[in-house]
C-alpha cells in the first residue's frame, strides 16, 4: 500500500502553479523555527493558500506548522510566506532562546580554574 505524502501527490504542476513557477523565497528570513503572525486578515480574491496562513497563523505559528496544515513541502511554505511578508500581511520573528549563555568573564576564569587544576 503505498501513502501519499502532502505536497507529493501526482501533481508537480499544482506546486508550479501555486508559487507562481517560483523555486526559491525571495529572502532567508524563514527556517522550520521561525514563528509567524497575521497582520491582516485575508481578502476577497487573495490565493487560497495566501488566506489560509493568515488563517492559521491569527496567534505566532511555526513555519513548519503552517507547512503541515497546508499540507505542503516547506520549501514552497516559504516562499508563500516571503509572498505575504512582502506586503506587510505577516510579521516574522525568531523564538528566543530559553537559556543565556553566562557572561564572558566567569568563562575566562573558569577557563584559568581548570587550567589550574
Amino acid at each position: 500500500m503505498s501513502r501519499v505524502r502532502p505536497g507529493r501527490d501526482d501533481s508537480p504542476d499544482r506546486l508550479y502553479t501555486v508559487t507562481g513557477g517560483r523555486t526559491r523565497a525571495g529572502s532567508d528570513a524563514f527556517d522550520v523555527v521561525t514563528l509567524v503572525v497575521s497582520e491582516s486578515d485575508p481578502v476577497p480574491g487573495m490565493q487560497s493558500e495566501h488566506a489560509a496562513i493568515l488563517r492559521m497563523c491569527r496567534f505566532p505559528t511555526a513555519v513548519v506548522e503552517v507547512a503541515a496544515g497546508l499540507g505542503l513541502p516547506v520549501s514552497i511554505t516559504r516562499i508563500l510566506l516571503s509572498d505575504l511578508h512582502d506586503t506587510g500581511r505577516i510579521s516574522a520573528r525568531h523564538p528566543r532562546p530559553s537559556y543565556r549563555l553566562p557572561d564572558h568573564d566567569i568563562l575566562e576564569q573558569v577557563l584559568v580554574g581548570l587550567r589550574s587544576l
